[in-house]
């Protein structure tokens, strides 16, 4: 074991580095390669980084992988001297070697280095409706998506419309790193329908929504238009004003007609009368 690990500080090494990618709860193989005529006698593979820990060996015809590891009962060295792991942990990212030692005494390295990721989740689309002034036109709903996937990194957002041939999405409705997506919808759209996707490397999902059904217009249960906004708001200050104005008239009334005007000019005598000098 040891003289294995002298090889590996001592001989001339061919280093290659390979990136690979798995997905927690997933399996990954770390592919051991050779030269054309390299007739490999022993081998070791080690974990790098995070930490430094022997994983599996192959000596004197022998495979072992029962080394106290943090991959330990995870890791598998096939035949053919390629080290599985499985099933992957979101920690297990890091820097592999190979070294492997032929007949000869010839030695090579291999590095490569892994990189998991947890599975995308189902994203959340939420539908946001513009203000009915800036409407571009009659019967148009400007609306904005926003897609979220939530406890994940490393995604990327990109969006879809659905039942539509040929279709782009302008890069200009776009915001936020493709979270965001403002688009301009008209009553032949009622039917379409927009997917936003989320992606990294190993795994995607989407969610779907049809956003005319959001949008503000005439006729549609349980929304509220513009003019439903101003009846709850003006409606009701007009209806403190008039009763405002019937308590002031009220209250000014003993003060109207020929036979009360004393009484008043009596009430405000005290406050116009200036004091003897």
């Amino acid at each position: 074991m040891w003289t294995l690990l002298l090889w590996e500080a001592l001989l001339p090494i061919a280093v290659t580095g390979t990136q690979i990618q798995g997905q927690v709860g997933g399996s990954v193989l770390l592919v051991a390669n050779r030269t054309p005529g390299f007739q490999v006698r022993d081998a070791i593979w080690r974990s790098l980084w995070p930490s430094e820990e022997l994983l599996a060996t192959f000596f004197q015809n022998s495979l072992q992988t029962l080394y106290h590891s943090r991959f330990l009962g995870r890791a598998h060295l096939h035949s053919n001297l390629s080290l599985e792991l499985r099933p992957l942990e979101s920690g297990d990212s890091g820097n592999f070697s190979v070294l492997l030692v032929d007949i000869g005494g010839q030695a090579q390295t291999q590095t490569l280095q892994l990189k998991v990721y947890d599975a995308v989740p189902r994203p959340t689309v939420q539908v946001y409706i513009a203000a009915a002034e800036e409407a571009l036109a009659p019967k148009t709903c400007q609306v904005f998506l926003s897609c979220w996937a939530p406890n994940i990194s490393d995604v990327t957002y990109s969006w879809r419309r659905e039942r539509t041939i040929g279709f782009g999405l302008e890069q200009q409705g776009l915001f936020a790193n493709s979270q965001v997506l403002r688009i301009s919808l008209g009553p032949g759209d009622k039917n379409v329908t927009y997917s936003c996707i989320v992606s990294n490397p190993v795994s995607w999902d989407l969610a779907t929504v049809t956003p005319w059904e959001s949008c503000h217009h005439e006729g549609v249960p349980g929304k509220t238009s513009y003019k439903d906004v101003l009846l709850l708001v003006v409606v009701p200050v007009s209806l403190l004003l008039v009763l405002a104005g019937l308590l002031s008239a009220w209250h000014c009334g003993p003060c109207s007609g020929r036979s009360r005007k004393d009484t008043c000019a009596d009430s405000v005598a005290p406050e116009t009368e200036s004091p003897d000098v």
